[in-house]
């Protein structure tokens, strides 16, 4: 069998796991960022599944230093500090690494490039084909026809080796050593190595390609012209330097060891406790089986035999493994205590079936004044799924489960039987995402009242950047361990069953337990949310949402379905016509869908940019903003950019739409979402609506599609204008920018006056277009680069603008720097009504990581007091029209917009009161203006 070895470069690939998810960080229940530990273990365990290695090893740098670092002393000086999370990762690596028993190597005065590259040059003399894993290009160096290079997949790309055959072709060389020459004279920013001034890649390989090697370059710079021949005879050494500290060494005095480098068996009792404290479920079931449980500080297996990732069975005698916690700088260990389960908790969960049991329970609800609930349904959709049962909880460690029948008059009998409580304003109701059951309810004619608490937007407010599903919070906040749904009903996809088929004592013990549970939770988070300041704000402003939301979500929407067929089949001809002209500029017939077709054809083909930068992959960058900065170049680059606009807009909108129509009321019911966006903002899922394009005629076509219930309605959108600079103003004080709202002024026009120095009437369109691009980008940390990018216009101009703007509005630049200290100072921002954005890199030594959270800084009490001020004017609104008794209903929320289904004889009368009250939703110094229109569709009226 021949011989597979795997050399994984360990600091690379934590770095690459870590920042692939700094956007959507991982994190525990305790607040451990776990994204590095997560991605490289699923690195490692797709690399032993699919590759199914021999031999493997992880290799790491240590801190001594290394003759690179004694031949040039700003080696790798000018590296960013490594990110807080990242450091306190590593530890835990080692640890997955060591439970894998996967040998880690390292050796004092080289590094962990020497080591693989001698490792892989010696594996090679002994009949092994090796893999150097690593998103380092500097390894192109080392393949030979049985050494290779093994990028892992990332970001959706497929994985990628890479032979002689693709390192030759990449760098454009005769021989792999040569890519060397080209290192030397390009140099490596992130190492420091200087290289040689005015030598880019492209530079460097046309000089190699010429001249064989940088030492015959230097014996013929006669024969070169200008700054580049000046540059290679000044900095000759230099490029040499460059060179030796680019060339990875194969003479590490380190020994092959056949036997120590062996692919092993996972350790079982190093990996479960780690998974555990890590909270790595389904990481878990991929190593040891789906039978693998975590519960808090312990990983449980049961009976059932299964197998493992290396298709060995497991099961066995229940085992429970204490979880191990490393401390910092001890190997002592400690064993925290297990999560409590419905196993091992005392607890009283009662199913009634009988009339007699449930006017028992009604008359004992009817005595509290808080009750948490919970719905037993057949599916997630809530417009569409049936009701199984619900149980209720009002006492810790208590629970009562109401079966419903299948026969929907029968069901709704029992459901009429509490309508009493339902419909009880003087009794609190609890839930756990309570807004999805408020909703079946209303399919069954109740009307849900009374003061609410959910907890999931209670712990949204306390820590709105994790997760807020029950399991993860009874784990974290109660040391409980609930029943899986998937115990029950199985697994996500075709073959999960639904609640419907489950026995109905296992269905009530599980539903019994999350009202209790539920319950629980209120307790633990009702103390919580004063000390944050965040009780006001749940109790004024999102558990009323919960009832304005579902009001909407049951309403829905009518779509113009032959509308849609029709625009469907427009954008088809569209799409056709774009590519029979993409063809005939281009010359040739090729997949313009294809990212590599594509980039072939624009800088093979067509020669558009000679500096074409490429993706990790190799591949030609051919996203939005390459082909924007392309586009004049070349007409075709602009069919290809409407193309794929067309494209997206007909598969994800025109032609999905009519997909979500629902069969019982012929109208498209979003999902609104209001723990997700952390800035406060609500999302909205099946369909979502928030990214509906609106900056084009053709993506704005889609809004015409909204249209009223029947030909007696009309639709009313109401818009905030310009309400994040409103908001800035507001919160600042700046008096220019307070003076031109009060006035009246158009802000983009008053503020180009500001930067340019003329009256309101001498301002140019183009001054006007810069004042805004700037008034809208400075809150989101826009930099000179990125306005100059932006407008098309020299970075010393762009900075400029910003300098000149900041003099002007020097309140703006004050509430920046006030608001960062405030950040630093305290770990957080707020809102005008206190919503608070944690910021926990604030403070980082990485400047990367840091500025990111300066970003958010600065941005989330903008983008959150608007988020605010919308939903306080929604619930008031809806409170409104109720105590009016009209027929009007609020049916969309997008950005700062509302849409309403208005009787046409209503009109003048809600109009107004509608406007105001998103007005007057926040009292503000600066004036608030709501545009508002009507329509026979969305587009007319908005």
């Amino acid at each position: 069998m021949t011989k597979k070895l795997f050399l994984l470069d360990g600091m690379a690939l934590i770095y690459r796991a870590h920042f692939a998810l700094s956007k959507n960080p991982r994190f525990t229940s305790s607040g451990l960022n776990t994204s590095a530990m997560m991605g490289f273990t699923n690195t490692l365990l797709e690399v032993i599944k699919k590759e199914q290695p021999t031999h493997i090893a992880v290799v790491f740098d240590t801190d001594a230093p290394t003759e690179r670092h004694t031949d040039f002393e700003h080696y790798k000086a000018h590296r960013e500090a490594m990110p807080e999370d990242l450091s306190a990762a590593l530890p835990y690596v080692k640890r997955i690494i060591e439970g894998f028993n996967i040998p880690v190597i390292t050796f004092d005065g080289y590094e962990a490039d020497d080591i693989i590259g001698t490792l892989a040059k010696k594996a090679e003399q002994h009949g092994f084909i090796t893999y150097m894993m690593t998103p380092d290009k500097d390894f192109a160096q080392l393949v030979t026809d049985k050494i290779f290079i093994y990028k892992p997949a990332r970001m959706g790309n497929e994985m990628e080796i890479m032979g002689v055959k693709e390192v030759l072709q990449k760098w454009e060389v005769e021989r792999v050593d040569q890519v060397i020459d080209i290192l030397g004279l390009w140099g490596d920013a992130v190492d420091n190595i200087p290289g040689v001034p005015g030598i880019g890649e492209k530079t460097a390989k046309t000089l190699i390609q010429k001249y064989g090697s940088m030492e015959n370059i230097f014996a013929n710079t006669h024969e070169l012209k200008g700054k580049q021949k000046e540059n290679l005879e000044t900095f000759k050494e230099q490029g040499l330097l460059s060179k030796k500290l680019a060339t990875i060494l194969v003479n590490v005095p380190i020994e092959l060891d056949d036997d120590a480098l062996k692919l092993k068996e996972p350790s079982k009792e190093l990996l479960e406790p780690l998974f555990a404290e890590l909270e790595f479920r389904t990481i878990g079931k991929r190593v040891f089986g789906e039978q693998f449980v975590v519960t808090g500080g312990q990983a449980m297996q049961n009976r059932n035999m299964q197998t493992d990732l290396f298709g060995n069975p497991v099961g066995g005698p229940a085992i429970t493994v204490a979880v191990q916690i490393e401390e910092a700088e001890e190997e002592a260990y400690e064993t925290p205590t297990s999560f409590k389960t419905i196993a091992n908790t005392e607890h009283n969960y009662q199913v009634l079936n009988t009339a007699e049991e449930r006017q028992q329970l009604l008359s004992q609800l009817l005595m509290q004044k808080s009750v948490c609930f919970d719905t037993e349904t057949t599916g997630t959709d809530a417009n569409n799924a049936e009701l199984v049962g619900f149980s209720f909880s009002w006492k810790t460690g208590e629970g009562f489960y109401v079966p419903v029948p299948e026969d929907q008059i029968e069901a709704q009998k029992i459901v009429n039987e509490f309508r009493s409580f339902f419909e009880n304003a003087a009794i609190e109701k609890i839930g756990q995402n309570i807004k999805y059951d408020i909703l079946i309810l209303k399919w069954y004619g109740i009307e849900v009242q009374g003061v609410l608490f959910d907890t999931m937007l209670a712990h949204y407010l306390i820590d709105a950047d994790t997760r807020h599903n029950m399991d993860f919070l009874a784990e974290s906040y109660l040391n409980y361990s609930p029943i899986s749904i998937t115990e029950l009903i199985g697994k996500k996809g075709k073959g999960q069953d639904n609640m419907r088929n489950v026995d109905v004592d296992k269905a009530g013990e599980y539903a019994s337990e999350d009202a209790d549970i539920t319950l629980q939770l209120k307790h633990a988070f009702e103390p919580i949310l004063p000390t944050l300041n965040a009780d006001k704000l749940a109790r004024e402003v999102e558990n009323p949402l919960i009832y304005v939301l579902a009001d909407m979500e049951k309403e829905g929407i009518k779509i113009d379905e032959k509308g849609l067929a029709d625009y469907s089949k427009e954008l088809q001809n569209d799409i056709t016509r774009l590519e029979r002209q993409i063809y005939e500029k281009a010359g040739v017939r090729f997949n313009i869908a294809s990212p590599k077709q594509l980039g072939e054809v624009l800088f093979e083909k067509l020669q558009l940019d000679p500096k074409a930068k490429k993706t990790k992959t190799g591949q030609y960058q051919t996203g939005e903003d390459v082909l924007t900065a392309l586009a004049p170049k070349h007409e075709m680059v602009q069919d290809v950019l409407d193309f794929r606009q067309l494209q997206k807009l007909k598969s994800t909108y025109v032609d999905a739409l009519p997909l979500m129509i629902n069969p019982k009321t012929g109208r498209v019911h979003t999902s609104f979402n209001q723990a997700v966006a952390a800035t406060g903002r609500l999302s909205s899922v099946n369909p979502n609506l928030q990214n509906i394009p609106i900056r084009t005629e053709k993506g704005r076509e889609v809004r015409r599609a909204f249209i009223p219930k029947n030909d007696d309605f009309i639709l009313l959108s109401a818009d905030y204008s310009q309400i994040e600079l409103r908001i800035i103003a507001e919160i600042s004080k700046d008096e220019g920018m307070l003076d031109a709202f009060l006035k009246g002024y158009d802000i983009h026009r008053a503020t180009a006056a500001k930067v340019y120095g003329v009256t309101l009437d001498e301002v140019t369109s183009d001054q006007r277009r810069n004042a805004k691009a700037v008034n809208f980008g400075i809150i989101y940390g826009q930099s000179a680069f990125g306005l100059s990018q932006n407008l098309g216009i020299p970075r010393k101009e762009a900075a400029e603008i910003i300098d000149e703007y900041f003099r002007q509005y020097s309140g703006i630049k004050q509430y920046m720097s006030d608001t960062m200290n405030f950040a630093r100072e305290n770990g957080y921002v707020q809102t005008i009504l206190g919503r608070r954005r944690y910021l926990r890199d604030i403070t980082s030594a990485n400047a990367v990581v840091r500025g990111f959270a300066e970003r958010n800084a600065i941005n989330a009490p903008i983008q959150g007091s608007a988020a605010d001020m919308i939903k306080v004017a929604m619930i008031n609104i809806h409170r409104e029209l109720k105590s009016m008794k009209v027929e009007t209903q609020m049916i969309l929320q997008v950005h700062d917009e509302l849409v309403f289904d208005v009787p046409k004889t209503e009109v003048e009368r809600v109009r107004p009161v509608i406007e105001e009250l998103m007005k007057s939703a926040i009292k503000m110094e600066v004036p608030i203006l709501v545009e508002s229109g009507l329509g026979q569709n969305w587009l007319e009226a908005h």
